[in-house]
């Protein structure tokens, strides 16, 4: 008697095991770059090849988990610690923190940026060049950002704040687009490289939480409200005659939408204008130029639609391949990569720079690999800093959007842009994460139709 029961007892407990096992559970988390910066993008692995994606903040959740399962992060050129996390029932708050494997390369892009500042904070946008524009030096700002080296940083925000009154808010308003090395600028007043340096200043506050620039960026961002049209798009800045440059890029309007916080009427009528006048329904794009069907498409509109606008379809990346060439690069070698446009006749590091990032938030991380890999390929070593370099603006000599010739030295001479966005995909830096999270209503997110 004694023995059936210890047998029945067993059998009871194996019932309550299997059950126990069988029941689903959830688990959940956080991955980080080791700053408590959230990393997008990140594959979370379980099972023999499901997975997740983390969110712009880094945050992930599995559902419906049966059994023991093993959590594993992979994401390109990051190691993780832990390395994985076993689960067998509902579990939060597993956090991920990983480190960044530097290369030389990374190292000397890096050291060119610091060696590129001058002594007023700006930094040129090319090796032996005189020209500074806005937008290189927000896209240096947030380079240095990544390293937490904040004073040089600050540097480039102390210069623009010194003239918030005889420039942004004086006249017609907004900051020059370019300006020469001593930081005189040429009154041409371009909207969406505003809208880049509020966009700096928006990552330099959450990181810092400093807020010597509050008034800037809020200047900033009144300047850009006031260029509105009454369908909802923004113009695209001011002439150096001060007229108003009454077309819309819609390049710009984007940026602005994510650089202005929050969801508000602004960003509502702004979504109107992007949908009735900029959305191609067909190719589920935005497009550049709608008067234009030769430079309908630009190539940055692919990448930063998918990085701005929250679950933005991801067919918008594998479309860009309408820009994709090889092409023999004057200095380095052979290189495939991304186009402006259709012409098709370079390759454009930033470009291919920026595909990298997107392909890595959207977890294919094969693809932002081998397009890091290819920008390898014409790395240029800089003649004026030791154990310093980057990557030209071209390949080679060619046109940029549209039918322009490039500037002279665009093939030969380090420029900024390409290596921020070579540092932004590598470090995994979404600049745009911060705006990308709205709360737009559902009916008005019109990609998802």
């Amino acid at each position: 008697m004694k023995f059936a029961l210890l047998q029945l007892t067993l059998i009871l407990l194996f019932i309550s095991c299997q059950k126990e096992q069988t029941e689903p559970y959830n688990v959940s988390g956080r991955v980080t770059n080791g700053l408590d910066a959230g990393l997008e993008g990140v594959k979370v692995q379980y099972g023999e090849s499901a997975f997740t994606l983390t969110d712009h903040q880094g945050y992930w959740e599995i559902s419906g988990l049966i059994n023991q399962n093993v959590i594993t992060p992979v994401f390109s050129n990051y190691t993780f610690t832990p390395a994985s996390f076993q689960v067998e029932r509902t579990t939060t708050d597993i956090t991920f923190s990983g480190v960044l494997s530097q290369t030389e390369n990374q190292e000397k892009v890096y050291s060119w940026f610091k060696n590129q500042q001058l002594v007023n904070g700006l930094l040129e946008s090319a090796e032996n060049g005189n020209v500074v524009s806005l937008y290189d030096n927000a896209l240096a700002a947030m380079v240095f950002m990544l390293r937490e080296d904040y004073e040089k940083a600050e540097n480039i925000f102390d210069f623009f704040n010194s003239k918030i009154a005889t420039e942004l808010t004086s006249g017609v308003g907004g900051f020059s687009q370019l300006r020469d090395r001593n930081g005189v600028p040429n009154n041409h007043r371009w909207m969406g490289d505003n809208a880049w340096l509020l966009i700096a200043l928006n990552n330099y506050k959450i990181k810092t939480g400093n807020a010597t620039y509050d008034i800037l960026a809020a200047e900033i961002q009144n300047w850009l409200v006031s260029l509105q049209d009454a369908d909802g798009g923004l113009f695209a800045g001011y002439a150096a005659d001060n007229s108003l440059l009454n077309y819309k890029v819609t390049e710009g309007n984007i940026d602005a939408f994510n650089a202005i916080e929050g969801f508000t009427i602004f960003h509502s009528d702004l979504l109107d204008f992007l949908k009735n006048d900029r959305w191609d329904d067909l190719d589920k794009n935005l497009v550049a130029w709608p008067t234009n069907p030769t430079y309908l498409y630009a190539l940055d509109l692919h990448p930063w639609s998918y990085a701005i606008f929250k679950d933005y379809p991801v067919s918008a990346l594998t479309t860009a391949q309408r820009f994709l060439t090889t092409q023999t690069a004057t200095v380095g070698g052979q290189i495939t990569g991304y186009c402006f446009d259709e012409d098709k006749d370079v390759v454009w590091p930033e470009g291919t720079g920026q595909m990298a990032l997107a392909f890595g938030l959207a977890g294919m991380h094969n693809e932002k690999e081998l397009y890091l890999n290819e920008m390898e390929n014409i790395f240029l070593q800089s003649v004026v800093y030791s154990n310093s370099g980057g990557f030209p603006y071209a390949s080679n000599p060619g046109t940029h959007y549209g039918n322009g010739a490039l500037w002279s030295g665009a093939d030969t001479e380090i420029a900024i842009s390409g290596g921020a966005w070579y540092l932004f995909a590598k470090y995994g830096f979404n600049p745009f994460a911060l705006g990308r999270n709205k709360n737009i209503p559902i009916d008005e997110m019109f990609w998802l139709n």
